[in-house]
């Protein structure tokens, strides 16, 4: 993919509790300039200011956030300056403006360089950050504690993370102006979206909160009490994000097929978002039955030893994937008499780069995997 991320659906509950409500977002750039719509078609402006849920999900965006987005002035252009899913975040916040309607009047105002940061700058100079539970691939989540300039007797815990992961530890729901059990019917209705998302090639990030946190309450010195704390949280909303494929990549994959190379995806995306990109890169046919083609980290993970010799055989897709699947993979195709080249850019990725006949890393990757390669994909 181009690894340019840009938000382009909210969902939140509705009013009443028991319903959903879609907004489209425009834009595909780190631009902080693009519409909210409703689904048919309505702008709505100042929307933080009209959905208290709305304005606690953009909070998440902006203090749940390590990434920021900065103006070029030369070549006049907006900027990602960390992880590109959060600048997306990022971006999302600003289109959406903050809950003062006075203060949004005034972004039109600005220059690019602040308005790159308007809205975040509003938040953050609002709230103070008390800690940060890292992310981790087991609770598949990151969170920051914030405490409120209007309110320090307690704080908030903001969170984001994987759909999956996130719901199931959330027991309530906000709507936009009270918080309900998140009972069965609506957290239906929440995981349909969902696969819709996924199917439409959207990566899909949840967003929710704890309130009533106390520092003092917590051991945070093992990341391991991480996904205890992460609990009977209040869910707020989803998060659709486009990553477009790199328009080449298609070609590519035609002719590594023609060569007699095989391709096999391996992602950490979901897996219905992972499948509807392969479909679109042309890894699998638009209508082809991909049954027993795709399998997941975890479904992978249950087989034994002769099942998955037997899968890396035929499977071309392995979605929701642990950097250590990397290696395992290598290391089974190799034992089956096969030359294996991998691609990875990041710091988990190197022992598969190292066990690799061809370790390929990406040539805005880290500098653990470019050493740990073969060779530098620019």
């Amino acid at each position: 993919t181009t690894n340019r991320m840009s938000v382009s659906k909210v969902l939140v509950v509705s009013e009443d509790m028991a319903n959903l409500q879609e907004y489209d977002v425009e834009g595909s750039s780190y631009a902080p300039l693009g519409n909210i719509l409703t689904t048919d078609g309505k702008i709505v402006d100042s929307l933080p200011a009209k959905n208290t849920c709305i304005n606690e999900l953009a909070q998440v965006c902006v203090l749940c956030n390590d990434s920021r987005i900065a103006y070029n002035d030369d070549s006049k252009t907006y900027l990602c300056v960390g992880e590109p899913t959060e600048a997306a975040l990022k971006v999302l916040a600003e289109k959406l403006s903050t809950d003062s309607v006075t203060f949004n009047q005034s972004l039109n105002s600005l220059s690019p360089k602040d308005r790159a940061t308007a809205c975040s700058n509003y938040y953050e100079s609002r709230n103070h950050r008390l800690a940060t539970l890292e992310f981790s691939r087991d609770r598949k989540s990151m969170s920051v504690l914030v405490q409120s300039e209007d309110n320090k007797s307690t704080a908030t815990l903001l969170v984001k993370g994987a759909p999956e992961s996130i719901l199931d530890r959330c027991v309530s729901v906000r709507s936009s102006y009270s918080t309900t059990n998140l009972n069965p019917v609506i957290r239906e209705k929440i995981n349909e979206k969902l696969l819709e998302f996924g199917k439409n090639g959207l990566r899909v990030l949840a967003i929710a909160t704890l309130e009533g946190c106390k520092l003092d309450d917590w051991d945070l010195t093992d990341p391991k009490n991480f996904i205890n704390i992460e609990k009977n949280m209040i869910f707020l909303g989803l998060v659709g994000m486009l990553d477009p494929p790199r328009p080449e990549v298609k070609n590519s994959i035609r002719k590594c097929k023609t060569a007699g190379i095989r391709v096999i995806v391996i992602t950490g995306d979901n897996r219905n978002t992972a499948e509807a990109i392969c479909r679109k890169i042309g890894i699998f046919g638009e209508h082809e039955d991909i049954t027993g083609k795709s399998i997941t980290g975890r479904e992978f993970d249950d087989l034994s030893k002769n099942e998955k010799l037997e899968v890396v055989r035929h499977v071309s897709l392995f979605s929701r994937t642990e950097p250590n699947h990397k290696s395992e993979l290598v290391e089974l195709l190799k034992s089956q008499g096969e030359v294996v080249a991998m691609t990875g850019d990041g710091v988990n990725d190197a022992p598969a780069l190292k066990k690799a006949d061809i370790g390929i890393a990406m040539g805005d990757g880290t500098d653990v995997a470019k050493l740990a390669a073969d060779m530098v994909l620019a």
